[in-house]
């Protein structure tokens, strides 16, 4: 226990740290900001995109305005590489090694369903994370939000890379899995929506689909690095992998963690954010106004997530299994996903920029109607037995068609709720849509066991991507709205 010790004391230093730099930055002690090495911190903000600013800044030249625009581009993005590699480490955990190691006394069918509820009850709890965070988000800034969730899941990740097995602490030890993923869930409920309005906000209006499409980079790349790492210590000799291989890629997040702070820490509030505070325009309660005022947008965004989450967590979580299930080798599923996470690098961004000039609804909804046209010819090319068309087939849904959904959901969701309790909707409605991101896998494991086909999986998909493209339609079109 000694190594969590280290950490949470290492935790409670950053912390205090943050915590004064929070208070200077809000009580504006000095004209400078810096950063905890003691260099001056970049004062990161667009004048064209805070009139209320502007005036009392000087005028600065294209050049440095790209900078600004890459470095906010880059703490957005480094935070759901964190996010997303913390969730799919803790999701290819739960589909490969946390059945034998934390619920060894079960079948393995049963098992896989109890490792994948731990996982579902991450997101079951990321509404409240999102509400809470989102809340203090609108009341206190973004970017504090983003340094305190950062730190939340790199640590909890860490933590569940030193936990003890099963078979060393007996019941515990699940116990002690879902504390920790409980928390992790916690912090992950405003991770995605503070990112992705950090870089809406420091965008030009014109171009919010394509910056704003660059913290969804960070989902594939998150993925990407999580599947990579799991690859690299399955290499390992099976009983070596799992007595201690398998905490390599949750002990491997403390690295990204301290890169993300270094990052964020070092970026200015959004100006936008900083408009609202110059004009008195913060909600006295973001959460009950956002409920009292933006109840449509806040049912809408929970719709359109339906398609998001199943057209990403069936091919990159579920499917891990369901190919294990199916006699194929470890590694044909975690390549397939590897593919998936390099085409969304490619695409999310091309889907994005597509956004600022054909609309958000006609992207994101193509997205969707196009996943459920694949959802059967998907599950045939699992069932094929042939590895290339495996990986096709995953590449196809969780990386072409599913960067449609991920490239415009930043900038769409964004412009569907004012700026002063932006942060509040985002997060409050976009997580809780994510609670069927959590339940995907473990509906569609039971539906396997009950059926003894994958049709009833794909119908259940294709039923979720109706919700999304009726959500879409009731939609207003966003392109082109004031900040």
């Amino acid at each position: 226990m000694a190594p969590a010790c280290s950490v949470l004391s290492c935790a409670g230093c950053c912390v205090c740290s943050i915590l004064v730099i929070y208070y200077k930055d809000c009580t504006r002690q000095g004209t400078e900001h810096r950063n905890f090495l003691g260099g001056k911190m970049a004062n990161v903000t667009l004048s064209e995109s805070s009139p209320a600013i502007a005036q009392n800044k000087t005028q600065v030249t294209d050049a440095e305005k790209a900078r600004r625009i890459r470095l906010v581009v880059s703490a957005s993005m480094i935070g759901t590489i964190i996010e997303w590699y913390d969730f799919f480490v803790y999701g290819t955990a739960a589909a490969l090694v946390f059945a034998p190691l934390f619920f060894s006394k079960a079948s393995p069918t049963v098992g896989t369903l109890a490792a994948f509820a731990t996982y579902a009850l991450g997101f079951a709890v990321r509404p409240i994370g999102g509400a809470v965070f989102g809340h203090l988000g609108d009341k206190l800034g973004r970017k504090a939000i983003l340094v305190t969730t950062l730190m939340v899941m790199g640590i909890t990740t860490t933590l569940i890379g030193l936990l003890p097995t099963y078979g060393q602490i007996g019941e515990f030890a699940p116990v002690l899995l879902l504390v920790l993923r409980l928390i992790q869930g916690f912090g992950a409920g405003a991770e995605f929506a503070g990112a992705a309005i950090l870089a809406v906000e420091f965008s030009p209006r014109d171009r919010r689909g394509f910056y704003g499409s660059w913290s969804q980079i960070g989902v594939a790349i998150g993925l990407a690095a999580a599947v990579g790492v799991f690859w690299l210590a399955q290499r390992l000799p099976e009983a070596q992998f799992m007595s201690w291989g398998w905490r390599i890629p949750f002990l491997m997040s403390s690295v990204v963690l301290l890169v993300g702070l270094w990052i964020r820490i070092r970026i200015g509030e959004s100006p936008v954010f900083e408009q609202i505070q110059a004009e008195n325009k913060i909600a006295r309660s973001p959460l009950k106004e956002v409920c009292k005022t933006q109840l449509k947008s806040l049912l809408l965004v929970v719709g359109m997530r339906f398609a998001d989450n199943a057209v990403l967590y069936i091919p990159v979580v579920f499917t891990l299994s369901y190919l294990k299930l199916r006699g194929y080798p470890g590694d044909v599923g975690l390549i397939g996903v590897f593919l998936a996470a390099a085409a969304q690098v490619i695409f999310i961004p091309i889907f994005g920029l597509l956004s600022d000039r054909v609309g958000r609804r006609a992207v994101y909804g193509g997205g969707a109607l196009a996943a459920a046209a694949v959802m059967i010819p998907y599950f045939w090319m699992m069932d094929s037995g042939n590895a290339w068309s495996v990986w096709f087939g995953i590449t196809l849904l969780g990386g072409c068609i599913y960067s449609a959904l991920a490239g415009s959901q930043p900038a769409f969701f964004s412009e569907l709720f004012p700026a002063n309790v932006r942060f509040t909707g985002v997060a409050g409605a976009r997580e809780f849509g994510a609670i069927a991101g959590g339940l995907i896998p473990l509906i569609a494991t039971a539906l396997i066991a009950a059926y003894a086909s994958a049709t009833p999986v794909a119908i259940f998909v294709i039923c979720m991507c109706a919700v999304t493209v009726v959500a879409v339609m009731l939609a207003p079109e966003t392109l082109g709205r004031d900040s």
